[in-house]
């Protein structure tokens, strides 16, 4: 069995949230859908209702579905917040 560092997909292989909010927040400057994007960074009711049934059969994984859940999470809301803050300085700047 190899752990998330030898097969390099594990938690300590993610970007930061701010750079990968960023690069949402790129991609939405670039004229992609604001909604599309939010279903593309948050985890929807149905995925994390099959995570939560993977954790009880593989325990030793929850750590690492309640990792992802909080960081992408973490993305989302520094996301609208880059939104939020476009939003307003673009309202200023008319």
């Amino acid at each position: 069995m190899t752990n998330a560092r030898d097969n390099g997909d594990g938690p300590e292989n993610l970007a930061a949230p701010q750079q990968e909010a960023a690069f949402f927040y790129g991609l939405f400057l670039r004229g992609h859908s604001l909604e599309e994007l939010r279903r593309d960074i948050g985890v929807s009711r149905e995925v994390v209702c099959r995570w939560q049934r993977l954790w009880w059969q593989e325990p030793l994984v929850q750590r690492r579905w309640e990792h992802m859940l909080r960081y992408r999470t973490q993305v989302l809301a520094i996301f609208n917040t880059l939104v939020s803050l476009e939003a307003a300085l673009s309202h200023l700047r008319q």
